[in-house]
């Protein structure tokens, strides 16, 4: 399998870590130990949006047109690390908690313990290595 299909196959499933988080988040069921913030959810939200867009611009455009520049690969690339630092920041809620007013963290089930987290945000760190990486090599 060639670098640029990689990429492409890895920025859709990273589209799809973004809107999973979202609408996992948003319901009032939510899994985890403790709340996530709307700050954080939302900075996840708006940077993975603005990332994914600008990133297939970036894929799909010509070298010579101001989208297929590398102004706009470094910029998507570096909304694609502020995603996974808000997401390794979402992880945090699946610590279990200590001390008199801590209360019990949420099941362990695959769709509602941290197994679905866990997958979704440190894949999405590997892909945005692998982003970085193909940026640099210039492999798309």
């Amino acid at each position: 399998m060639s670098i640029p299909v990689v990429v492409y196959v890895l920025t859709g499933l990273a589209a799809v870590v973004v809107v999973l988080t979202r609408v996992r988040l948003s319901r009032s069921d939510r899994a985890g130990g403790v709340e996530v913030g709307r700050g954080l959810l939302n900075l996840h939200t708006g940077a993975g949006v603005l990332a994914l867009v600008l990133w297939v611009a970036f894929l799909v455009a010509g070298e010579d047109t101001p989208l297929g520049g590398s102004v706009a690969g470094i910029v998507a690339i570096g909304l694609w690390w502020i995603v996974v630092a808000a997401g390794l920041m979402i992880l945090v809620r699946w610590l279990p908690s200590r001390g008199r007013h801590a209360t019990a963290g949420g099941g362990d089930a695959w769709s509602r313990g941290p197994g679905l987290s866990l997958l979704a945000h440190l894949g999405m760190l590997a892909g945005v290595a692998v982003f970085t990486w193909a940026y640099l090599t210039s492999a798309v």
